[in-house]
């Protein structure tokens, strides 16, 4: 995926409870248990089934860089699936999301002076609707593209048009959102 996903994927993992296994071992024992097999581990890694054997009984101790890359990547999108989905609906019902950015952005200036655009680095709370529809895309397995258009139609919403919940114009009315 690219850099939101990516981004997103490193949100989720800060909600875990427990680290990643460490060793090659473990890793490969947990994967095995995840998959019900040696034969699927070996099958996801793309290595065969006695190799992954040698894993789980510690014979082989270090994975060779790319095995350990792809093996640390199977544990890590399976690890704490629970933790995983509760981090996510809890972010698309109530917390919403922090998005960091840099985005260009342009005013209106006085007649002899400067309009051009400037960067600026903004930080955003996306509220859990915005949430709910970046988190909908990313489990479908939606683009990068699409990511960056919820993400710049929230921060469009929220930063540039002002949008606040109906509550904070009148405290007499009751909030809505």
């Amino acid at each position: 995926m690219g850099i939101t996903g990516d981004g997103l994927e490193r949100a989720v993992h800060q909600a875990f409870t427990r680290p990643i296994p460490r060793s090659g071992g473990a890793q490969m024992r947990y994967l095995v248990k995840q998959l019900k097999g040696t034969r699927a581990a070996a099958a996801a890694l793309g290595i065969s089934r006695r190799t992954v054997e040698r894993y789980v009984k510690d014979q082989i101790k270090r994975p060779r860089a790319d095995l350990a890359q792809r093996l640390q990547e199977a544990v890590r999108a399976r690890w704490q699936p629970r933790v995983r989905a509760a981090a996510r609906r809890r972010a698309s019902t109530t917390g919403g999301i922090v998005i960091h950015t840099r985005a260009r952005r342009g005013f209106t200036a006085a007649p002899g002076s400067s309009n051009d655009a400037r960067v600026r680095d903004l930080t955003v709370a996306l509220p859990a609707d915005y949430a709910a529809r970046f988190l909908d895309v990313q489990a479908a397995g939606g683009s990068e593209q699409q990511l960056r258009e919820i993400a710049a139609e929230g921060l469009g919403e929220l930063y540039f048009r002002h949008r606040q919940p109906a509550c904070a114009y009148s405290r007499r009315l009751e909030c809505r959102n």
